[in-house]
């Protein structure tokens, strides 16, 4: 192996084991904005009074529950709760080499719980007459 390659080889090593805790929790938010396609921007954005339900389920996908009035109208409740655990990290294993095993890491890690529920109702004609939701994260 030629001693530039080696140079190069272990260069790489260390950058790569220089994340900072800054990067992992930039890492940490990306995977947290990762999510399903039931949020409450969707729901603000994409639901419109007068929408068929094969649109709904286009856009929100299938409901938890369907439920009739007394006049025989469809109501579809979605309800998501979402606990989300996310980390990123790295350790120094290169510099163990040259430390004599005395080594240095850099992690981020956040867990959180969000919940929607939203309430779609329905006309007689199976379009979009009224909808609600609500939305909580902690």
């Amino acid at each position: 192996m030629s001693s530039r390659f080696l140079a190069l080889l272990l260069g790489g090593a260390l950058l790569a084991g220089c994340s900072s805790a800054a990067d992992h929790a930039a890492d940490v938010a990306r995977g947290q904005e990762a999510g399903s396609r039931l949020t409450v921007g969707t729901v603000q954005r994409e639901i419109r009074i007068g929408m068929t339900n094969a649109e709904v389920v286009e856009v929100l996908g299938s409901p938890n529950v369907v439920t009739t009035d007394e006049q025989r109208r469809e109501n579809w409740v979605y309800d998501r709760i979402a606990t989300q655990t996310v980390r990123s990290g790295s350790s120094g294993g290169v510099n163990a080499l040259f430390l004599a095993g005395v080594s240095g890491g850099a992690s981020a890690a956040s867990t959180s719980q969000r919940t929607l529920t939203v309430i779609i109702r329905y006309d007689a004609q199976g379009r979009v007459r009224d909808f609600a939701y609500r939305s909580s994260s902690f």
